[in-house]
């Protein structure tokens, strides 16, 4: 039998057991009563606190709570993408960016038509690498652009996922809520400079931009904010466009604060063509033309091209600091080729679950971070998830992502004193009624476990400590898991 059949098969077996055990198993609390306590100090009770722990090379049976109950998984979901990522990519994947034409290069330096920009779902296109391929256009001979800025979205379909997208919450501009797409230049955020000083507030993009104008009279200084805390009093900005862009910023800001920060102020595609004037003509360039978004011609040839890092070593910094619009990235090419990138993506993600036996009942994919109301996803099949990752070929890449308890990423002020610290690696995940852990943990005989862990619950801020306390109480005391709170689950 091929080796990827007998790890099917044993994945689908340790997820029958797991089923099986907690199938038998009495209805009785099994929480820790450090766990119980922090829950009832945060007015959380137990039925909304869901949790899968199986045994990594070892025969415990797997201590289960909830475990197949659909939760809410905020960031926890970027595990997911990880670990299918992982295996269906390759931790040597890497995105890239193309400028392409179709047009002659005559040789006084003019390219007689079209200068085609091509994302290819790079992470890394930041204002530098787009310096440094403009560069190697001049030093192909290009001096002047005759035609259009084409930019071409197309690896994903539709090729702008953010048209007509509500915004998630009330602070749309952030990075964090940031939809990409195949060209993620400069993250599709405006580069600022805000300077103040007791009483006043300036603010310029970088690089100057000469299309668009910033105005930040209507800041006032918030004396009793840090600078570090910039954000807190931050309102949505105005934008109009006549002659240029007029963006004017409002709120309120830390006195004698200086900070560069990048925002989503404007759409993409004007963004687009204002880094690439501002740039092209920094290196003697001229341009007179605009920028629209379409395909590059079929027989339009390489000019200059980049790669990006690989997103093996691209999910290091993903993971530790959960970087949602990296993850919405890998997780659209799991969709290419596809007619519809996202409903492409979802299928790839269940067609891995089936391989491994695992059952997709009750999962919501959505856009692959956990910045989601919508996605589902039980601890039982993250946990399932988590347990084949471990015993395959890229668990190293996946461990390597995952943050370090009480050392780095989101999990790096927490956990400090417990036997964890250095040792587990756990992806947090965080949104306004979820709290959430999963990953690797030791327990006290020093056996690896895969754990997954959500409480769903308009308190689940306030019940964080209660996570803490269940993997701290695996580090020191371990567990006899014998039995199970709620819904059971099923076989896959």
């Amino acid at each position: 039998m091929p080796i990827r059949c007998l790890r099917s098969t044993l994945a689908c077996c340790l997820f029958a057991a797991a089923a099986a055990a907690a199938a038998a198993a009495p209805n009785d609390d099994p929480l820790p009563p450090g766990v119980r306590a922090a829950l009832a100090k945060a007015g959380v009770g137990a039925d909304a606190l869901a949790v899968a722990a199986l045994p990594l090379q070892h025969a415990a049976p797997p201590w289960l709570h909830r475990a197949s109950v659909p939760m809410q998984p905020a960031s926890t979901m970027k595990v997911v993408t990880s670990i299918v990522a992982l295996d269906r990519l390759g931790p040597n994947h890497r995105g890239f960016t193309e400028l392409r034409s179709a047009a002659p290069l005559a040789a006084s330096g003019v390219l007689q038509g079209d200068l085609v920009i091509k994302g290819g779902a790079d992470p890394d296109l930041g204002l530098p690498q787009l310096w440094a391929l403009l560069l190697d256009l001049r030093q192909a001979g290009v001096q002047t652009i005759a035609g259009d800025l084409i930019v071409d979205r197309t690896l994903f379909n539709p090729p702008r996922l953010d048209v007509g997208l509500p915004p998630f919450d009330q602070a749309p501009e952030f990075p964090y809520n940031v939809i990409p797409d195949a060209l993620h230049l400069a993250g599709n955020l405006l580069p600022l400079e805000l300077v103040s000083d007791a009483g006043s507030v300036r603010a310029a993009t970088v690089p100057a931009l000469a299309g668009v104008a910033i105005d930040a009279a209507a800041m006032t200084i918030n004396a009793a904010r840090a600078c570090r805390d910039w954000a807190a009093d931050w309102k949505p900005a105005t934008v109009t466009r006549l002659d240029r862009i007029g963006i004017r910023l409002q709120g309120a800001y830390p006195p004698n604060c200086t900070q560069r920060v990048a925002l989503q102020l404007i759409d993409r595609l004007e963004l687009d063509e204002q880094l690439f004037r501002a740039l092209w003509q920094g290196l003697g360039g001229s341009w007179s033309g605009r920028a629209r978004e379409a395909a590059a011609p079929p027989a339009s040839r390489v000019l200059a091209r980049r790669s990006s890092r690989t997103w093996g070593e691209v999910l290091r910094s993903m993971n530790k600091t959960s970087d949602n619009a990296h993850t919405r990235l890998l997780y659209l090419q799991l969709g290419v080729p596809g007619a519809d990138t996202r409903q492409a993506a979802d299928a790839t993600v269940r067609g891995w679950l089936a391989q491994h036996g695992i059952n997709d009942a009750g999962l919501v994919l959505d856009n692959g971070s956990g910045l989601s109301r919508s996605e589902r996803i039980t601890p039982l099949q993250l946990a399932s998830m988590l347990k084949v990752a471990h015993a395959g070929r890229h668990y190293t890449d996946l461990a390597m992502s995952l943050p370090t308890v009480g050392v780095d990423g989101t999990m790096r002020n927490r956990l400090q004193d417990s036997p964890l610290a250095g040792w587990a690696r756990l992806k947090t995940g965080t949104l306004r009624d979820t709290t959430a852990l999963a990953g690797y943990v030791n327990d006290a005989q020093g056996r690896p476990w895969a754990v997954a862990m959500m409480i769903n619950h308009h308190n689940a801020a306030r019940a964080l400590p209660a996570l803490d306390a269940l993997v701290d109480h695996i580090a020191r005391v371990g567990f006899t898991p014998q039995r199970q709170v709620g819904p059971q689950a099923e076989g896959p």
